[in-house]
């Protein structure tokens, strides 16, 4: 036990949060968008998914990581279209067309895999490289804080900034504006000529944008390969984040980082005695103890503003 909790107070592990927040930050951001547009986006995860594998294989076959991750991003855009074309367009039911498409994104991975590598497995025959790290200068000097800081991934610098750039958006642009309307007003939206369909096609792009870049990082900055089902439920882990951070950039940050320190654990106690199924199942149990929290608050909430609205 004392290895373990070495392990935890230690720099190695606060860099590992940090790494393993990476994918959660970015989800979660699309997620926000996505949520304050008045969607939501379940299909975030199968969106990872192909994402992380297309960049693999841009990469092995095309120009390098960096071609691959740009090729991440637009496949991610291209799939949220997808997904909202045929839930907003076609009238689809959004929750079953975003389980058809995760379904579809767990089996069609593994196929084309299969077709490219002979692999059900893993891509690792492929050389597909990875984005590189980077030293921040000054900070990697610093004790400590160099070690914690210092020489992530650069997809890992960018989810943080992504945190900023989320919340200018849309709390500090006409568009942010567009969205944060069509998912609580969208009948005033449409009263002053702006096209609902068109606003949240666009919130469903940008979380394209951020799926796409999570997806990279996993295959291409997190390893160096596409294995089955590697995302493993993180974008739904995302979604867990959205909601406890009431659909907020900062708070579904927070959030994530709460989830990334419970994955980040289950590592740690992998040298213990405990069962490892155990181990691995803590991420999904804090997940769930998390959204029982929340909904447990956010019922207290509305019971009280019910009664004071009954005193009125």
């Amino acid at each position: 036990m004392s290895s373990v909790l070495e392990s935890i107070f230690s720099t190695t592990f606060l860099f590992s949060v940090i790494r393993v927040a990476t994918p959660l930050i970015l989800a979660s951001m699309g997620a926000v968008i996505t949520s304050n547009a008045g969607i939501t986006n379940i299909g975030i995860e199968g969106v990872m998914l192909v994402s992380a594998l297309v960049g693999v294989f841009s990469s092995a076959f095309g120009f390098g990581p960096w071609f691959g991750f740009f090729m991440a991003i637009i496949t991610g855009v291209i799939c949220s279209l997808a997904i909202g074309y045929v839930s907003m367009s076609l009238k689809a039911d959004s929750v079953l067309t975003c389980i058809a498409f995760n379904t579809m994104a767990i089996g069609g991975t593994v196929y084309f895999m299969y077709a490219v590598v002979k692999d059900k497995g893993t891509t690792i025959a492929l050389q597909s490289g990875k984005l590189p790290s980077v030293e921040i200068p000054i900070i990697k000097d610093i004790p400590i804080l160099g070690d914690i800081l210092s020489n992530h991934n650069v997809v890992s610098y960018i989810a943080f900034l992504m945190i900023f750039v989320v919340y200018i958006l849309l709390y500090k642009t006409p568009l942010g504006l567009r969205i944060r309307s069509a998912g609580k007003a969208p009948n005033a939206l449409s009263s002053v000529g702006v096209s609902l369909l068109k606003t949240r096609y666009i919130a469903l792009g940008v979380s394209g944008i951020l799926g796409g870049m999570a997806g990279a990082f996993m295959s291409m900055g997190y390893v160096t390969w596409f294995s089955k089902n590697m995302t493993a439920g993180r974008g739904f882990i995302a979604l867990a984040a959205d909601a406890m951070g009431n659909s907020t950039p900062v708070g579904a940050a927070l959030s994530s980082l709460l989830f990334a320190v419970a994955e980040a654990l289950s590592y740690s106690l992998q040298i213990t005695m405990i069962p490892p199924e155990l181990v691995q199942m803590l991420p999904y149990l804090v997940t769930i103890i998390g959204l029982v929290a929340y909904a447990a608050r956010k019922s207290s909430l509305d019971k009280k503003k019910r009664k004071k609205l009954a005193e009125q």
